[in-house]
């Protein structure tokens, strides 16, 4: 599937609750691959959820394999449907960044370890639980389907947000 345009701040749905999914179908199927096209595609992106591209449904993928923080510790490509955060523990701070801001990091407090229950590609209920990078990486895309951006988190607008000096 094509690589899609992502929605930029203040698009207006970045900002809303996502709809749950109701029934996975191929409508639902392509827009998995969608998302993993442009999350495979953007510069050094480790999740996308469907309201990034316009769609206000409550999936995302994520997959941090790939990244230099989350190469060690990580499940691969996660696909998520309905995602909820059943246990969080712990609490870190860290820099983090959207496709959707993109002049812009910050400083984000975020669980340093999540447990998560979602339905797969085909309806079929899961649980995961993530620690580190994946961790923070799974909130910041949950965030997106509960219109919340990591701007939202900030943990001091006078010195935790950042331009961004290059995108990568």
């Amino acid at each position: 599937m094509p690589v899609q345009k992502i929605l930029t701040f203040p698009h207006p749905l970045l900002k809303k609750r996502a709809h749950l999914i109701a029934r996975v179908d191929e409508h639902i199927r392509g827009l998995i691959e969608d998302l993993v096209d442009t999350m495979r595609a953007g510069p050094g992106s480790v999740g996308v959820a469907a309201p990034q591209i316009g769609v206000s449904l409550a999936a995302c993928v994520v997959d941090v394999s790939n990244n230099r923080h989350g190469k060690e510790n990580n499940h691969g490509l996660l696909i998520m449907l309905n995602p909820e955060i059943v246990a969080a523990d712990g609490s870190a701070v860290m820099r983090e960044g959207c496709m959707s801001v993109p002049d812009y990091t910050g400083e984000v407090e975020r669980a340093t370890a999540v447990t998560v229950k979602y339905l797969n590609l085909h309806g079929e209920q899961q649980t995961v639980a993530a620690s580190g990078f994946e961790a923070v990486a799974i909130q910041h895309e949950l965030d997106h389907l509960d219109g919340i951006l990591f701007l939202d988190r900030i943990v001091s607008l006078k010195t935790g947000l950042f331009r961004r000096k290059n995108y990568q």
